[in-house]
């Protein structure tokens, strides 16, 4: 069984990406034999990144990590704040440690007002990732509010999120079946040293 932690990285009050992301895991861990985990940064509390190890903070920082750790694949999901991921999301992956990601099979959900910032949550995500060395879906998941009737996700949008899930979860059975192949490139620049 593959375990894949789902991150929700808004601190906000669980909404339409919430649902969306949490409809769309419960369908995979269905279909397949995964196990989902889903985390939303509404529900816990991480410390600001200042250099502690999280196990030193006292809050929900070193279990959320850990999950990252334990994780054969990630979905980290973010509403788009100003062109970009939140600082919530950002602030939790400055915690996790750059082995935790590296070839790890990841995906991106972006939610936003309109399809103007598409890339924006997309492309932050991807420098952060890199810096990991995760290993990414090519494509993200891009909702906006024109996906959501009542807050009900659309056929088509869900149809998006049950694709990326679905692709993070065969990256992570195809990493698994080749134990010592590395995807996704050589090691990232801070492994290297």
């Amino acid at each position: 069984m593959k375990n894949v932690l789902v991150v929700i990285g808004s601190v906000t009050p669980p909404g339409r990406l919430r649902r969306a992301v949490e409809e769309g895991a419960e369908r995979l861990g269905q279909a397949r034999e995964v196990d989902v985990r889903l985390i939303d940064l509404a529900d816990v509390t991480i410390a600001f990144a200042d250099g502690r190890p999280p196990e030193q903070l006292g809050d929900d920082t070193a279990t959320v990590v850990a999950a990252f750790e334990a994780a054969d694949a990630v979905v980290l999901a973010s509403p788009t704040y100003r062109g970009s991921l939140t600082g919530a999301l950002k602030n939790l992956l400055d915690h996790v440690g750059v082995g935790a990601l590296e070839g790890t099979p990841t995906g991106i959900v972006a939610i936003g007002a309109t399809p103007h910032h598409f890339l924006g949550v997309d492309r932050h995500l991807r420098d952060v990732l890199a810096f990991h060395g995760a290993f990414v879906t090519p494509v993200s998941a891009y909702l906006t509010n024109g996906d959501f009737a009542d807050g009900v996700p659309s056929t088509a949008a869900a149809g998006d999120v049950d694709a990326l899930l679905t692709a993070v979860a065969e990256l992570a059975e195809l990493v698994g079946e080749r134990p010592g192949v590395r995807f996704g490139g050589p090691r990232p620049l801070p492994r290297r040293a």
